[in-house]
């Protein structure tokens, strides 16, 4: 079995976190099974249906929610005017902890992918007594170097996607800080400027993503509107470091001691170098690396991996 059979969820609800936020959650599975917390991708991708079914249902307490300006949370960053500026990283370790309350639970593993996987090291160095395991997909950081990677330096990788990418800003910002030149792009009054750059940046991450054979696009095909969301979100993280200090995941591995995990990576993975989860799973004591040998950022037997971690960790120290 590679996933679990779809489900539904059996409470939902949206969560008051301040500053004119409410973030939708569910819960789904077993409601007196093993907690987990599904902590999405983008910034700004939204929970998904198939996120759902990473873990067996007859074990676990899934909870999933879509982080700020994300999804069915409001306010969404794909309307004409929003506000980002109570956007951050610690924003969103505040409302991770805020729905842990609410629901009642002490403790939960952390399951990540791509974005999801830098905001789950970030809320583990943070609260890892409220951390019982973490399973990550696609491991990516926030470190300078890695941004600029994927924004700059693969175009060594793909020079005539990237020769395009880099034209979709004006020319005074193409030496500077690509993702900041985008955010602003992507905040113009004109909605055609915005409806361009949404394009050519989800254009630029579906290049960029994998290079296994056989790879899909899946941003640059999406409703205008989601792309705008997505982009906008993507942007303000980037440009700004995903407000974190430079090297800080790395730095505070150590606090991760005592909390077993499994990263799941991709060989094909180009936009997230396996050297970022190499060093991870060298500073992280207690980890585990499972590199996949036929997936790049995602699918080829990826989900067959995070599927055999959240069964492995399914009754170990269960509390509620």
């Amino acid at each position: 079995m590679t996933l679990y059979p779809p489900i539904e969820p059996h409470e939902t609800g949206m969560l008051e976190v301040g500053d004119g936020h409410a973030l939708y959650w569910e819960v789904c599975g077993n409601p007196a099974g093993k907690p987990a917390v599904v902590l999405h991708g983008g910034p700004g991708s939204g929970c998904t249906p198939a996120s759902r079914r990473y873990f067996d249902p007859a074990r676990y307490r899934v909870v999933l929610f879509d982080q700020r300006n994300a999804g069915r949370s409001t306010p969404w960053a794909g309307e004409p005017e929003v506000d980002l500026s109570a956007n951050t990283t610690a924003h969103l370790l505040r409302d991770i902890e805020q729905l842990r309350e609410d629901l009642g639970i002490e403790r939960w593993l952390v399951q990540g992918g791509s974005w999801g996987v830098t905001l789950a090291f970030a809320y583990a160095e943070a609260f890892p007594e409220r951390v019982s395991e973490l399973v990550l997909l696609a491991v990516t950081s926030a470190d300078r170097w890695l941004l600029d990677w994927i924004t700059r330096d693969m175009g060594r990788v793909f020079p005539r996607e990237w020769d395009r990418f880099r034209a979709g800003v004006p020319e005074r910002d193409r030496d500077g800080d690509l993702a900041a030149a985008y955010s602003r792009l992507l905040h113009d009054p004109d909605p055609a400027v915005r409806a361009k750059a949404a394009q050519d940046w989800c254009d630029w991450e579906d290049t960029h993503v994998s290079l296994a054979p056989g790879a899909e696009p899946a941003m640059s095909v999406m409703d205008p509107a989601r792309q705008l969301a997505i982009a906008r979100l993507v942007t303000h993280y980037w440009g700004n470091g995903c407000f974190l200090e430079d090297g800080q995941l790395l730095r505070d591995a150590g606090r991760l001691a005592g909390v077993p995990g499994v990263m799941v990576h991709g060989r094909f993975d180009v936009s997230g170098p396996l050297d970022v989860a190499w060093r991870m799973h060298q500073a992280w004591p207690g980890s585990e690396l499972v590199v996949v040998g036929d997936a790049g950022h995602g699918g080829g037997s990826t989900a067959a991996a995070v599927v055999a971690a959240t069964d492995r960790f399914a009754d170990r120290g269960q509390l509620t």
